[in-house]
C-alpha cells in the first residue's frame, strides 16, 4: 500500500472524527450530558455506538491475527464477545438502567451502601480500562508503522490527542455520535476490500487450506523483520540475510536456516526461495493446513477453550465503557431493544475477520515469522489486488483501524473519567475534564514502554478480570438481595487478585504445559472462586444486608411504565 494513501485513509478519519465530535459541544452543557447523555440515546444510534466502542482493535486487527496464527480455536473469540450481550441482556441490562446510577462504582455503592465496596469497584473500573486502553494504542502504533514507517509511539499519541480533543469538549454526548458513525465506517472498511479479496481468490485458482503440510512460501519472497524476533525453523532453508542473525552480520550473503531456533536483529531482510517452509515466531504453533482448520487440536485446547468462551460470555457485562452505555437509554425496554440490535450488528462484523485470517495464511505467511500478525488486515488488500485499486482498498482498511482505536478509546476513557472524576477529584464537568487527561496519560504512557503483546490476548485478559469481579457482583447484586457488604468486598477482591495476578504473570511470561494454560486463561477457575467467596462469606454474615435492599430490588426490577419514584442516585459523600 502506497504511503501516500494510508496517511490519507488516516488523514480522513481523523478529521471526520473531530468534526463530527465538535457537534457534541452545541448540545453539552450540564453533568447529565456528558456522563450519560442526559439519558436520551434512541436504541439504534446507542446499539451503533456500542458497536463502535466495543468493535476494538482486538476486533477489526486481533482476531484475524489470532486466526491466522492459531487457526479455528481463535473462532470462539468472536462467538464468545457477541454472546456475552445476550447474557447481558438476559440477566442485568435493564435493571442497571433502572438503578439510576452514572457509573459501575455508583451501582455498588447505591445497591450495596458502602463506600467501601464503591472504592474498590472504582479501582477495579480503572485498573480494567486501563488493559483495554494498553492494546488501542500499541495497535495505533503498528498501523501508523506500517502505512508511513513512523516510530511506534507516533500512532498512541495522536490517537490519544484525537480522543481526549472530542471527549473533553462534549462527553458522552459527543462520543454517542462519533462512535455509531465509526460502526458502519468499520463494518464497511471490511467489508468492500474482503469483496475484491475474494474476487482475487477465485482468480488465483482458489487455492485451498487441505494439505498435511504447514505454511510454505508461494514463490521467492523477502522478509523485513522491524523488530527483534526470535523464530522456529523446521526445515533446513538455503536463505540471504541482510543484517544480524544469530550474533554474524550479513551482508546479502547466503546461509542456511537449520532446524531449531534463530535470532534475527531488528531491520534484517531475509530472502527464502520459494516453497521454502515458513519459520514461526518461538513459543507460537507450526501447524499443518489439517491441524489449522480443526479445533481442540493442542495441549490443555480443551480447557483453553471453556475458559475462553466464559471470559467472553461473562466479561462483556463487567466491561465499565459498555455498560455505561445503557445508562444513556430513556428506560429499561430501551436498553433492552438496545442489547437485541446490538447483537445483531455484532453478528454481522464477526462474519469478515475469520476470512481475512484465513486468506492470510494464503497470501501473507511472513507475518507468522515477524510476529506481526495483527497487520494481516492492513497487509492483504496490496498483496492480492494490484495498482491504485489495492492502494484505495489498503487505505479503507487502515481508515478503519483508526476508527476502531478511536471508538473504544473514547469509550474506555468517558468511564475512566468519570470514576476519577467523582471518586477522587469534585466532581462536575471540569473534573470529568480533568480525569479524562489522566485516564488516557496512564495507558499511553505503558503502551509506549511495554513490549508488544497480541492485540486480542491483552483484551481477552482484561475481559477475564471483568468476569471475575464485576460479574458476580452484577448478577448477585441484581439477583439476590442477600448479598451482604463483607461479601461483596471479599469477592472484588478474591477475582481481582486471582484474575490479575494471572494477568501479570502472563505478561511476563508464563510457564509451560497446564500452569501456563492455567494463567493464560484464568476465568474458568477465577469466574467460580469469585462467586464462591462472594456467596459463602455473604451466608456468614447476615446481618450485614444493607436496610435499604428491600426497596432497591424494588427498583431495580419494577417497570418506568408503573412511575416508582426514582429519581436520580447520587453517591454519598463521606
Amino acid at each position: 500500500m502506497s504511503t501516500a494513501y494510508g496517511l490519507a485513509g488516516v488523514v480522513l478519519v481523523v478529521f471526520a472524527t473531530v468534526l463530527i465530535g465538535t457537534l457534541g459541544v452545541r448540545i453539552s452543557r450540564t453533568t447529565s450530558d456528558f456522563y450519560v447523555a442526559s439519558r436520551t440515546v434512541t436504541p439504534l444510534r446507542n446499539a451503533s455506538a456500542i458497536g463502535g466502542e466495543y468493535l476494538s482493535a482486538a476486533s477489526f486487527l486481533g482476531i484475524a491475527g489470532l486466526i491466522l496464527a492459531h487457526g479455528a480455536d481463535m473462532l470462539w473469540l468472536p462467538v464468545g464477545w457477541t454472546g456475552g450481550y445476550l447474557v447481558l441482556l438476559v440477566l442485568v441490562s435493564a435493571p442497571l438502567r433502572r438503578s439510576g446510577a452514572y457509573t459501575l462504582p455508583d451501582f455498588a455503592e447505591a445497591r450495596l451502601e458502602s463506600m467501601a465496596v464503591r472504592r474498590v469497584a472504582s479501582v477495579l473500573v480503572v485498573l480494567i480500562s486501563w488493559l483495554y486502553l494498553l492494546p488501542q494504542f500499541q495497535s495505533a502504533g503498528l498501523v501508523l508503522r506500517t502505512v508511513a514507517g513512523v516510530p511506534v509511539w507516533t500512532g498512541g499519541v495522536l490517537i490519544a490527542v484525537v480522543v481526549a480533543v472530542n471527549v473533553l469538549v462534549g462527553g458522552m454526548r459527543s462520543i454517542t455520535l462519533v462512535q455509531a458513525f465509526q460502526y458502519w465506517l468499520k463494518l464497511t472498511a471490511l467489508a468492500v476490500p474482503l469483496v475484491f479479496l475474494l474476487l482475487a481468490w477465485r482468480h488465483d485458482g482458489a487455492p485451498g487450506l487441505s494439505s498435511d503440510l504447514p505454511p510454505r512460501f508461494p514463490e521467492r519472497t523477502t522478509v523485513s523483520v522491524g523488530m527483534p524476533v526470535a523464530v522456529n525453523v523446521t526445515e533446513p532453508a538455503r536463505v540471504t540475510a541482510d543484517g544480524r542473525v544469530d550474533g554474524r552480520t550479513l551482508d546479502g550473503a547466503s546461509l542456511t536456516l537449520a532446524p531449531g531456533t534463530h535470532h534475527i536483529d531488528q531491520g534484517t531482510t531475509v530472502t527464502f526461495p520459494g516453497g521454502a517452509s515458513v519459520p514461526h515466531v518461538s513459543g507460537d504453533p507450526v501447524k499443518t493446513d489439517r491441524e489449522w482448520s480443526i479445533p481442540l487440536g493442542g495441549d490443555h485446547s480443551l480447557y483453553a477453550t471453556y475458559s475462553l468462551i466464559l471470559a467472553t460470555f461473562l466479561g462483556t457485562m463487567g466491561l465499565p465503557h459498555v455498560l455505561v452505555r445503557f445508562y444513556t437509554n430513556p428506560d429499561g425496554r430501551a436498553a433492552r431493544r438496545t442489547t437485541v440490535m446490538v447483537l445483531s450488528l455484532l453478528g454481522a462484523f464477526y462474519l469478515l475477520p475469520a476470512l481475512y485470517g484465513a486468506l492470510g495464511r494464503l497470501y501473507t505467511p511472513e507475518l507468522l515469522m515477524t510476529g506481526r500478525t495483527d497487520a494481516v488486515v492492513l497487509t492483504l488488500p496490496g498483496r492480492l489486488v494490484e495498482g491504485v485499486g489495492g492502494d484505495l482498498l489498503g487505505a479503507l482498511v487502515t481508515g478503519g483501524a483508526v476508527a476502531a482505536f478511536l471508538s473504544t478509546s473514547s469509550g474506555i476513557t468517558v468511564s475512566v473519567a468519570g470514576v476519577l472524576a467523582q471518586d477522587i477529584l469534585r466532581g462536575g464537568v471540569r473534573s470529568f475534564r480533568a480525569g479524562t487527561l489522566l485516564a488516557l496519560v496512564v495507558p499511553l504512557g505503558l503502551a509506549i514502554a511495554a513490549r508488544s503483546l497480541s492485540v486480542a490476548d491483552v483484551v481477552g485478559l482484561a475481559f477475564a478480570v471483568a468476569a471475575s469481579t464485576f460479574c458476580p457482583l452484577l448478577v448477585l447484586g441484581v439477583w439476590w438481595r442477600r448479598l451482604t457488604v463483607p461479601g461483596a468486598l471479599a469477592g472484588l477482591v478474591a477475582g481481582g487478585a486471582s484474575a490479575g495476578g494471572a494477568v501479570v504473570w502472563t505478561i511476563a511470561g508464563p510457564p509451560d504445559g497446564l500452569a501456563g494454560a492455567l494463567l493464560a486463561e484464568p476465568a474458568a477457575w477465577t469466574v467460580p472462586l469469585a462467586f464462591t467467596v462472594m456467596i459463602v462469606v455473604s451466608w456468614c454474615t447476615p446481618r450485614r444486608v444493607p436496610p435499604g435492599t428491600a426497596r432497591m430490588m424494588v427498583r431495580l426490577h419494577t417497570p418506568e411504565s408503573l412511575n416508582v419514584d426514582r429519581g436520580t442516585w447520587r453517591p454519598k459523600r463521606v
